[in-house]
């Protein structure tokens, strides 16, 4: 061991932690990704050389190799009380009263107020300014201790940016999935047949007690400190306290405010009900807290609140309505899905008749009957679900509903598989398996095979004639023309278009193939690492999960799926029709610009219509160049790509100062290499 191994160890590591920070707190990299995962891997080589010198606040110590067998009950230091709810401006003067009467004081006193963010509550332990622990909030005194996750979170410091750090510091804050996150998730969920999360919050939850940390990294958490204890420095107010947190390297939410009276609070509230629509993660209100901390002291707490603090909500749109029906969707991974069909009802602007009821758990959970009258909300005001039952008015002629034994498409036994709470139905010949998995192959991202609707897959499984997406290729114009309403002209269409989709690149080809849990993402992953179908077929677990991006979860998926027969000569089938299983020169006349990747690392946001391109081929050119498409504008994107009729994306990037660009613009760069 020399000086010179340690010096360069600890500056690897200053490195990364600086880029960390800039990155994941500042919103401003200060390093190419490139040069990052560069230094990453030396610091990597060096600790495998040297495994004495690992530390726990190393950069390569976020995410734990090992699964926990389970999470241990901890005991708070600082207990975490729940919040008094404010759900009126009359409650809210009731507080403010109240407090003024028990600390005697008449003059206005500052209030800090904090946007509340709809996720889960943590509690953070750091000794000589390293974290130690990571807990839930549990009940307010004891909690779980989930401190390998809580490491994932890259907004949470596993090193307090101190010089000279205190020997114990506890903070607090709230763990959350960005919306952006949250809805990708879903929609990766949605596409591979399994229950969606209920809302944001519940998956922050859900993610934060998973036992395998693999998977708390790849949810992308994300974190706000808000409250600070250190028993050596005296820190005299709130304000005080996120100020230290933010120097300290944590994220502090940047719409924090400073009030110095009860309206200043009343008009940051009404201020954010309409602002808080356009941020990245979910807010169900405001908490106004009174800045001293020594007036604090003198409040206390009651049994239950502190008396110094108080949520300010806003209204959830919820609204009842009646259950007419349960029913259950086969999907094409063979996951039964009960759904609620229920009296139309108006939530955010859309009318909802049916909500997922996710598996038999949550309809035991709720105890939802038909005919019962429910809340429905919409979760992250995107999904309808089901929020709870009210069971006094309940009709007598409510009917209790059990999961079926058997498959409603095609009769065979459902199986619920070991850890999992979807039931499944099994048959590789069910009618809704193959009917799911040809609505997949020919789906935009997939083979993108225009004119095969759910409505024209339907009519050639109920006339047998394809049964697997290997019998689309050798469909006839005059089979098709056959069916009901289909023209020779349409015919004619629909055959050109599944022939054109044998050019389709092997990512897409990969990803239509419907393996559980690969995504439109993970199969661009994997065909660039594994050009070939026989070198993925042939490529282990751990080989898989060497692939950045690529966890247990998914590696077992596709390793499964190679060891099933029916999937092999399904594969073997498809390559007598000349589908794509690797990279050729096919595949790359259909990548503009292959190695001109002009945009790469750029975000970029679309908005208006553009002259020529559609949104669609737009985005594939955004990507062929290495860049990545955004539905949001925010500090992190680069370009703004605006055509006819803009939206309010256009004002937000003027004022964030954004590069606006047109389509020609776009055109010259990635045709001619120009920088924008």
């Amino acid at each position: 061991m020399t000086t010179e191994i340690q010096e360069q160890l600890l500056r690897l590591r200053q490195q990364l932690q600086k880029a960390n920070y800039a990155y994941y707190v500042l919103d401003n990299p200060i390093m190419e990704d490139a040069v990052y995962d560069r230094l990453y891997r030396q610091l990597q080589e060096i600790e495998d050389r040297h495994p004495e010198l690992v530390t726990p606040d190393s950069p390569t110590q976020r995410v734990g190799d090992k699964p926990a067998a389970k999470f241990t009950q901890v005991k708070h230091n600082i207990p975490l009380y729940s919040l008094e709810n404010a759900f009126d401006d009359r409650e809210f003067t009731k507080w403010q009263e109240r407090v003024a009467r028990i600390a005697g004081e008449t003059d206005p006193f500052e209030l800090v107020c904090e946007l509340k963010i709809d996720g889960s509550a943590l509690a953070l332990t750091y000794e000589n300014g390293i974290l130690v622990r990571g807990a839930t909030r549990g009940d307010g005194i004891t909690g779980e201790d989930i401190t390998q996750n809580v490491r994932t979170i890259r907004t949470v410091p596993l090193k307090l940016n101190l010089k000279d750090p205190p020997k114990l510091v506890e903070v607090r804050g709230e763990a959350f999935l960005p919306l952006a996150v949250f809805n990708n998730i879903n929609a990766e969920r949605e596409k591979n047949q399994e229950a969606l999360f209920a809302n944001p919050r519940n998956a922050a939850a859900g993610t934060l007690r998973q036992l395998d940390p693999k998977i708390v990294d790849r949810r992308r958490l994300n974190f706000f400190a808000y409250t600070l204890h250190i028993p050596e420095i005296e820190i005299s107010s709130q304000w005080e306290s996120l100020e230290k947190l933010a120097e300290m390297g944590f994220l502090v939410n940047p719409n924090r405010k400073l009030c110095q009276n009860a309206a200043a609070v009343r008009e940051y509230f009404e201020d954010w009900d309409l602002k808080r629509r356009e941020l990245p993660y979910m807010t169900d209100g405001v908490v106004v807290k009174i800045n001293s901390y020594k007036l604090q002291q003198e409040l206390g707490f009651t049994q239950k609140f502190p008396r110094w603090a108080i949520a300010l909500k806003y209204p959830a749109e919820e609204a009842p309505t009646i259950v007419k029906d349960i029913i259950v969707n086969v999907g094409r991974t063979g996951a039964v899905t009960p759904m609620a069909i229920m009296e139309p009802v108006q939530l955010a602007g859309t009318t909802v008749q049916r909500a997922t009821l996710h598996n038999s758990d949550r309809i035991a959970e709720l105890d939802i009957r038909i005919g019962d009258t429910v809340i429905v909300r919409k979760a992250g005001e995107i999904i309808p679900e089901v929020l709870r039952v009210m069971p006094e008015m309940r009709p007598d002629n409510a009917l209790v509903y059990q999961m079926p034994e058997t498959c409603p498409e095609c009769n065979s036994q459902l199986l619920r598989p070991l850890k999992e709470a979807v039931i499944r139905c099994v048959n590789s010949s069910c009618p809704a398996i193959l009917r799911g998995s040809l609505i997949h192959w020919a789906s935009r991202d997939a083979l993108d095979i225009r004119g095969l609707g759910e409505r024209i897959v339907i009519l050639l499984i109920e006339n047998h004639l394809v049964k697997s997406i290997a019998d689309l290729y050798r469909l006839t114009e005059v089979e098709i023309a056959s069916l009901e309403r289909m023209g020779q002209k349409s015919a004619a269409n629909l055959v050109n278009a599944i022939a054109k989709s044998k050019t389709q690149p092997w990512s897409r080809v990969l990803y239509g193939l419907g393996i559980r849990y690969v995504g439109s993402v993970n199969a661009k992953l994997l065909a660039k690492n594994f050009t070939t179908i026989e070198q993925l077929s042939r490529a282990s677990v751990s080989c898989l999960t060497a692939v950045y991006g690529i966890g247990n979860e998914i590696a077992q998926s596709v390793f499964d799926w190679f060891q099933i027969p029916a999937n092999l000569s399904l594969v073997e089938n498809l390559r007598q029709h000349q589908l794509q299983f690797g990279e050729n020169i096919s595949e790359a006349k259909s990548t503009p610009n292959s190695g001109n990747l002009t945009l790469l690392g750029k975000k970029l946001v679309i908005t208006g219509t553009l002259p020529n391109l559609k949104r669609d081929r737009a985005k594939e050119l955004i990507e062929n160049a290495g860049g990545t498409v955004s539905n949001s504008v925010s500090s992190k994107t680069d370009y703004l790509l605006v055509g006819e009729n803009p939206g309010s994306k256009l004002a937000k990037a003027e004022k964030l100062g954004i590069k606006i660009i047109d389509e020609e613009q776009f055109l010259q760069t990635i045709d001619f290499q120009e920088n924008i």
